[in-house]
Parts: C-alpha cells; structure tokens; sequence
C-alpha cells in the first residue's frame, strides 16, 4: 500500500472522528480499496460504518437500490450512477457520510465515449447534496488508476464534510 494514501487515510479519519461523523463506502472498479486503505488505519472502526462492493450492475441495484433503468440508460460508468451509489449507500447504512466509485480501471472495458481511466465519484453526507467528480486518468495501468481513484475519493470526502 502507498505510504501517501495510508497518511490521507489516517488524516481523513481524524478529521472524520473529530467532527463525529461515520462514512460508508460504494465501490465499484475501486473493489473495496477506498475501504482497504481506511481499514488499515488502526482504530478505523469507529469512523468506517461499512463498505458495499458492488462491482456487478446486480450488485447496484440490490444493494444500493440504483434504478437497473438507469444502468441501461446511461451504462455504469456515469455521474447519474455514481449520484445514485452514494445516497443508496447512506440509505443501506448508518453512514453520516458516504463516497462511491464507478469506473473503467482497465486495461480492457473502454470505449470512446468511456475510455480506460475514466472514473467518476461521488459523495454526500445526510442531508446533503450530492457532489460528483468525472476524472480522466488515462490508460495508464490498472492498479494506477485504483490508487489515483481512491485518493481522489478522500479528497471529495473533505468537500463534503
């Protein structure tokens, strides 16, 4: 794991616990790393609520309750979607705060409308509105684009809280 992601994560964390705020995580090409890095910080428990993988479209819709309409209408990687996975994760938790990710890690599933690296993010808190980021990372290797995804996310996370 890289040493600067386990150091945003554990500032993260602080500033989570210092507010009093929980956060549950929604991720899709990200496979649970956004939870993994937090995870490995001593004491995360009283600050992650839980994390839902929901790498399938199944998966978003059963879990988080993303419309299966709105997969077929604008496929996965999308902000409607991202929107979708991060208040059906507050909605399926005890959360105060959520983020979830959606994307192409690659290096195949790219298209020319959603090209290997594209990754969009989303995050909320309760009571709150949904903020989004739609990152172009480039084909530049799959566990690249994971670990620029998950840093990106913690960054989001601060806009919201």
């Amino acid at each position: 794991m890289r040493a600067d992601l386990n150091e945003s994560a554990r500032q993260l964390l602080e500033t989570l616990r210092g507010k009093g705020l929980t956060l549950t995580c929604a991720e899709s090409c990200t496979g649970g790393l956004v939870c993994a890095y937090l995870t490995e910080i001593p004491g995360a428990s009283d600050v992650v609520e839980r994390g839902f993988v929901t790498y399938s479209n199944a998966a978003k819709s059963e879990m988080l309750g993303v419309p299966s309409q709105m997969i077929e209408a604008h496929g996965a990687v999308c902000e409607e979607v991202a929107d979708a996975m991060a208040q059906g994760a507050l909605a399926n938790s005890h959360a105060d705060v959520s983020v979830a990710v959606t994307g192409v890690a690659g290096p195949g599933g790219g298209s020319a409308e959603k090209p290997v690296g594209l990754v969009i993010i989303a995050a909320t808190r309760r009571g709150g509105r949904v903020v989004h980021e739609r990152c172009t990372f480039g084909d530049i290797g799959r566990s690249e684009v994971r670990e620029l995804t998950v840093a990106e996310a913690f960054r989001l996370v601060r806009m919201v809280i």
